[in-house]
């Protein structure tokens, strides 16, 4: 196996993956730990009780300024406007012009301000991109909070804690955490003043359990998580990260969609926010570029693996794996797919795999949701 590049970004958790042993891997240009050892022990940790990952190489941007709504009106395909109070979080997708998903994100409302989370490998293209349109409107700053990115202001590092037992776990850990861990719906936040600094917990998570995301202030983030641990958390990575989040049925940047993909094609179109005339980018091209496929879940029926990129075959048409993997929690290899769009749940389609044609039976994702199987 070859070493891993010495050019990489580090988040600043990486001497405590080290020294616990993960190993460590290239991912969009960041050394992170693909796993500390069992990769399905921390899948099933997380389904179960409660799995820590390290989300620091994602960025945190905060949009200030009072065109800030405005700009968000333009530059997200869903609708800021649903976010009517303070700490509510929105799904969301930036589109280029023709339509294409540049990221998906999420909008969190921090009166009076507003804080964009963008994906990790996309930070400095998408920062670029927003700058760039923010210059139409007058007031309007994006002050990102990953310590590599310019501009940036008060870098945070940024831990995921998702499983049944996660809120409980931040309780005990972080006491001060403890009313909104409790109080908190799902796809909220709030910023609370900590021993740690200010910390923002956001009850929003990639694997399907309940549990938050905490934005910790940089020189305490490696403390909270060895709070956290010492409370029981298992440090889980990548792997175990990919594996949950395939069975939530929930989409990857840069796998299931990019800037040549449209939301419609990939199971987003419930993101797209059309009920008002708002001319956000990309909405004309959106409009005149009808769905050409439907984005549904297959199961493995016969032996072997899915991945993405395989050819799917149907009576109706051909299709392409975006992501599929092995499911820890169902047993069954697994896939997200782009299919005919007349393609239906239960319909029986052949994959290619090394040259044979696999049977795969079409179902509804997610797989898994709150440790149970749902197909």
């Amino acid at each position: 196996m070859s070493a891993v590049p010495t050019n990489l970004k580090r988040t600043i958790l990486f001497e405590t993956h080290k020294n616990a042993g993960a190993k460590l891997v290239d991912f969009g240009g960041w050394e992170m730990p693909v796993n500390y050892g069992s990769q399905i022990e921390e899948h099933l940790a997380t389904r179960t009780n409660c799995g820590i990952f390290d989300v620091s190489h994602m960025a945190a941007v905060d949009v200030i300024g009072k065109d800030a709504k405005s700009f968000l009106e333009k530059v997200v395909a869903n609708n800021v406007n649903k976010l009517k109070n303070n700490g509510q979080a929105l799904y969301g997708c930036l589109l280029n012009e023709h339509a294409g998903v540049i990221d998906d994100l999420i909008v969190y409302r921090l009166d009076p301000n507003y804080r964009l989370v963008i994906n990790a490998a996309t930070a400095h293209t998408d920062l670029e991109w927003l700058t760039k349109q923010a210059s139409a409107f007058g007031d309007v700053k994006l002050i990102p909070r990953r310590a590599d990115l310019n501009n940036s202001q008060n870098p945070q590092g940024m831990i995921a804690v998702q499983g049944p037992n996660a809120l409980n776990l931040i309780k005990q850990a972080i006491p001060e955490l403890a009313n909104s861990a409790s109080e908190l719906k799902v796809f909220h936040a709030a910023c609370v003043e900590t021993s740690l600094g200010e910390i923002m917990i956001a009850r929003t998570g990639y694997t399907g359990e309940d549990g938050a995301e905490l934005l910790i202030p940089l020189a305490n983030t490696a403390k909270a998580w060895d709070l956290l641990v010492d409370a029981g958390a298992q440090p889980a990575g990548l792997g175990a990260r990919d594996t949950l989040r395939l069975e939530a049925g929930m989409n990857l940047y840069g796998q299931d969609m990019n800037d040549q993909t449209s939301p419609l094609d990939v199971g987003l179109s419930w993101t797209i926010d059309r009920s008002t005339d708002r001319d956000f980018i990309g909405r004309s091209a959106l409009e005149k570029t009808p769905q050409q496929f439907v984005f549904m879940g297959l199961i493995l029926q016969d032996k072997g693996v899915l991945r993405a990129h395989q050819i799917v075959k149907s009576t109706k048409g051909q299709g392409e794996i975006t992501s599929g993997t092995f499911s820890p929690s169902l047993q069954k290899s697994i896939a997200l797919a782009k299919l005919p769009i007349n393609s239906e749940v239960g319909d029986i389609v052949q994959v290619v795999i090394r040259d044979k044609e696999l049977n795969a039976i079409v179902v509804k994702a997610p797989f898994v949701r709150h440790g149970k199987a749902l197909v």
